[in-house]
């Protein structure tokens, strides 16, 4: 219950004040004025426990487009998402005084925030268009998200499904589950450990080269270096790419999950505290093989240090990919030998 509270007056700070902030269209500048504690050995201290949580309020990644250019929702508009938002947090209960477990029992709801999407730039709040090459990329993955698709080999299944990773950007936005985040550091290296698949980003800090273009990594190559004594500056290059590469994969991201990477991909993030316990963060991806124009998006983290990090039991016994094909070819045999479409 504490812990509820706590987060409840987060989200409260993280809301701006509407009568010192009456443009809807704009969102506040990041907070320079604050100087992060130093580790033992002179760098900006970012170490500790920011989960995301809190972002998982029906917020979703792109606008709709009645918003227009509005960032942030109305009194109104929020009133009603803040609704909606309690009457998913409500299911766990249903589910109890049923005597049932469904979805309620499995993903996690937030509190309901005033932003009306997490992509800042464009400035819609939607993703840019794809370029040709990126219609014909995305048109050639394949995910379990995608409606009517068959399922005949490993390669029908992206990198999600397949439980090797969520991927970037998707991996820094937040899901029904598993959002915890861990920082930690030491002398030239900082890694950031994401609950989700398990995976940890290894940021060397320190100046070395980069890797040749010919390697390339899920989560790509990354390299950081420090501005004004409270910023994390990371460049990630050398991404994998391929019809089973990454996608998006947040609320409001495209359904299909068909969002492709290509080896021209490039994050740039900035990690800013401006606070013992709140950093902001954004990022801006850039892959001229598939979107028409760079995107960027922003969140507000908060510290939860006693956030716990739990298994991912992703592959539950290795069975599922294995399932899906039979299923798959179960019922192609059945729609063929009832006289439709193999």
């Amino acid at each position: 219950m504490l812990r509820a509270i706590l987060l409840a007056a987060g989200c409260m700070l993280a809301i701006p004040a509407f009568a010192q902030q009456p443009d809807l269209t704009q969102i506040a500048p990041v907070p320079t004025g604050y100087q992060a504690k130093t580790t033992a050995w002179g760098e900006p201290d970012l170490r500790g426990g920011w989960p995301i949580d809190h972002l998982n309020g029906r917020t979703p990644l792109q606008r709709d487009p009645k918003y227009g250019n509005r960032a942030y929702l109305t009194d109104e508009e929020f009133a009603q998402r803040d609704q909606e938002v309690q009457a998913l947090a409500r299911r766990y209960q249903n589910e109890d005084s049923q005597g049932t477990m469904g979805i309620g029992h499995w993903a996690e709801v937030a509190n309901a925030n005033r932003r009306t999407s997490w992509i800042t730039s464009p400035a819609n709040g939607r993703l840019p268009e794809y370029t040709a090459e990126g219609k014909k990329l995305s048109g050639e993955m394949r995910s379990t998200w995608r409606r009517g698709q068959p399922f005949e080999w490993t390669n029908d299944f992206d990198s999600w499904d397949r439980c090797i990773t969520r991927g970037l950007p998707a991996s820094m936005f937040p899901f029904m589950y598993n959002n915890g985040m861990r920082i930690f550091q030491s002398p030239g290296i900082v890694a950031l450990q994401m609950e989700m698949v398990h995976e940890t980003r290894i940021i060397p800090t320190d100046g070395r080269k980069a890797i040749p273009t010919q390697i390339q990594n899920w989560l790509g190559e990354s390299r950081g270096r420090w501005e004004n004594g409270n910023t994390l500056v990371v460049e990630t290059t050398n991404f994998r790419a391929g019809p089973s590469a990454t996608n998006i994969g947040t609320t409001g991201s495209p359904g299909e999950n068909d969002t492709p990477v290509s080896e021209q991909a490039r994050l740039t993030e900035r990690f800013t505290m401006t606070g013992p316990d709140s950093i902001i963060y954004e990022f801006t991806w850039t892959d001229p093989v598939v979107f028409a124009q760079p995107w960027s998006a922003r969140l507000e983290w908060q510290r939860d240090d006693g956030f716990g990090i739990y298994e991912y039991a992703c592959h539950e016994g290795n069975v599922q990919i294995r399932n899906y094909i039979n299923a798959s070819r179960a019922e192609r045999a059945a729609a063929q030998q009832a006289g439709g479409q193999p």
